[in-house]
């Protein structure tokens, strides 16, 4: 058992070499209680619309974290912050992979044009579906309380898109209010999706009904429907869309970058929640994500605005990466571990933890 320390722990650690499997995440070699972002795996797909596979996300990041060097020429000693995830609950996935099957024969006696306000089968399914993702929202919320209570910054790694409300619910607890800057190909503002209340395409719905946040901005929108469309148009300023399309024409038209994140900078207030669905990038980037979308954003490019906001002086209290489904090889999770490594970076220097 290692009794040293955390001051000891970074004095001994060699950051130069290799990930070392026996650590946690990056190969660091801090617990939960002694890292300041702490990440909360959620393997949770049950109500995904198109392909499944992201509830072996957080697993996949995790196995992936090894490879993703430390040094980050814009945050120095990043890692000595510390960084550390829970272990990924079997329980919980083997919830989510029963409850997989129960939505997908739900799902195909909806496509054939039957729905549960006449289908007694899909009734049931529906309701235990439903039920099973308020008691997973209460059991994210209950972790994050754990760590906020303890000043940690919690990061929360899906699964589908679902699964980041309960966080954003103790957020609430702690705030009296707060934006959430939505990264995504979809708007998700679906009111029950498929009849699912807690489908991963009504996660900025649900986010809405919470009264402390106060403003959505979303980023890269290229995926919605009309009605998606007119409840941001009637939303009297609390939702602001920067719509793919818009920002690449702005682009096509000699518009720079550096010029559309000011715009985004001014719509957010000085505390944000950060919402990351990995469809926002590029597809190439994210090959096997559920919902794969045309369009998106660079690596880069979306990590330069995030570096401006926090250099602007916002503080991201906690993030979530979702939609990470690892396909044969570990490109997927590849990248999104080196995502993770970069705004954990950036939302602990945000709230003044990088030593």
């Amino acid at each position: 058992m290692n009794t040293m320390n955390k001051t000891d722990k970074i004095k001994n650690f060699d950051p130069n070499s290799i990930g070392d499997t026996n650590n946690n995440l990056f190969g660091l070699p801090f617990t939960t209680e002694e890292a300041e972002v702490v990440v909360i795996p959620v393997p949770w797909e049950v109500t995904v619309s198109y392909s499944a596979g992201t509830a072996k996300g957080p697993q996949a990041i995790y196995d992936a974290s090894f490879q993703v060097d430390l040094f980050d020429p814009e945050i120095e000693n990043v890692w000595k912050m510390g960084i550390a995830m829970e272990s990924v609950s079997k329980r919980l996935q083997s919830t989510s992979n029963r409850l997989r099957i129960k939505a997908e024969k739900y799902l195909a006696l909806f496509e054939k044009g039957h729905n549960p306000s006449s289908n007694k089968v899909m009734k049931t399914l529906q309701a235990e579906i439903n039920k099973a993702c308020i008691k997973m929202n209460a059991e994210v919320k209950e972790k994050a309380l754990h760590y906020l209570t303890k000043n940690k910054i919690p990061a929360l790694l899906g699964g589908d898109h679902s699964t980041p409300l309960g966080l954003m619910q103790a957020l609430a607890k702690r705030h009296p209010s707060f934006a959430i800057l939505q990264i995504d190909a979809h708007a998700d503002l679906r009111d029950a999706y498929e009849g699912f209340e807690f489908s991963h395409a009504s996660i900025m719905f649900n986010a809405l009904k919470i009264p402390q946040v106060s403003r959505l901005v979303q980023i890269g929108i290229r995926d919605y429907c009309e009605a998606e469309a007119i409840l941001i148009k009637n939303s009297k300023g609390r939702i602001k869309t920067f719509y793919d399309r818009d920002i690449k024409t702005q682009q096509y038209e000699g518009v720079a970058w550096s010029a559309i994140c000011e715009k985004i900078i001014e719509e957010l207030p000085e505390k944000i929640y950060l919402s990351f669905d990995i469809d926002g990038l590029d597809p190439k980037l994210c090959p096997h994500t559920g919902t794969p979308v045309a369009g998106g954003f660079e690596f880069e490019q979306i990590l330069f605005l995030l570096q401006k906001i926090v250099k602007s002086g916002k503080t991201i209290i906690a993030f979530d990466i979702n939609e990470v489904a690892p396909g044969k090889d570990e490109w997927d999770a590849n990248v999104a571990a080196r995502l993770l490594y970069r705004i954990a970076g950036l939302a602990g220097k945000s709230n003044g933890r990088i030593l």
